[in-house]
């Protein structure tokens, strides 16, 4: 699956409920989700982390599709030369 596909999967599953709540309220539940990533990787629960990871990539990409952005498209043409500053791979800042 694409990044784009992801995106828009998640549109269909969450847009409606999560444009409703509006762009600080779906913030605040994606800063949520990024503190139970960050107890896991403390924790060192290996079996949490995939879920964990998934949430977050969940909710970045309904905050992207409420501001209009395409994630993959921005992804692509802030890095597809390699690092942004030095256009390194690996970065050689």
């Amino acid at each position: 699956m694409q990044i784009h596909d992801f995106q828009k999967l998640i549109e269909r599953i969450y847009f409606e409920k999560d444009s409703k709540r509006g762009m600080e309220g779906t913030y605040m539940w994606f800063a949520e989700e990024v503190g139970e990533l960050t107890r896991a990787l403390r924790r060192g629960h290996q079996e949490e982390l995939a879920g964990e990871f998934a949430d977050v990539l969940a909710w970045l990409a309904s905050l992207a599709s409420i501001a209009g952005i395409d994630l993959q498209a921005a992804a692509m043409q802030k890095y597809q030369k390699g690092c942004p500053r030095c256009e390194s791979e690996p970065c050689a800042c």
